[in-house]
């Protein structure tokens, strides 16, 4: 079921059948730095295998962000963006606060994410950096130049 909210003129869903993949493959390959150069493949089965949140105006994608999650105890928030044009205008509070309320993650045990710059825009939401004593509990298969 999808879930629609909508604010000042700005419609966020998780409509699959709304998201313009080119902008998401444009952003997530040329100015994204945890996926340049992806290929579009890779971005449609991503997109066809997540729970996806799309902001629009008027039709046109402005934010993103893709939940990978069983919808029972865990989920992993990745590709989160908004585009720079619309940055500055409180997207991307209004998308932490919305994947938050969507009702088929309610109740999950753990959340996790990666990002190395939008810390302060998480931590508004709850979320916390890893304490000292977990990071060992963590372990990660990384491939970073895998689509190069």
């Amino acid at each position: 079921m999808n879930y629609e909210i909508s604010k000042d003129n700005f419609l966020l869903s998780t409509n699959k059948a709304l998201i313009d993949i080119d902008s998401v493959h444009k952003y997530l390959s040329e100015e994204s730095y945890w996926a340049k150069g992806i290929p579009m493949e890779k971005v449609e089965k991503s997109i066809d295998n997540s729970l996806c949140v799309g902001i629009y105006k008027e039709g046109k994608q402005v934010a993103f962000a893709r939940i990978i999650t069983d919808c029972a105890s865990f989920a992993y928030l990745c590709d989160v963006y908004v585009v720079k044009e619309y940055q500055g205008k409180g997207l991307g509070k209004w998308l932490m606060e919305s994947i938050h309320s969507i009702p088929d993650l309610q109740g999950l045990r753990r959340w996790m994410l990666a990002t190395r710059d939008a810390h302060g825009l998480y931590k508004q939401f709850g979320w916390q950096s890893l304490a000292e004593e977990q990071v060992p509990r963590f372990m990660q298969l990384h491939n970073p130049n895998v689509y190069k």
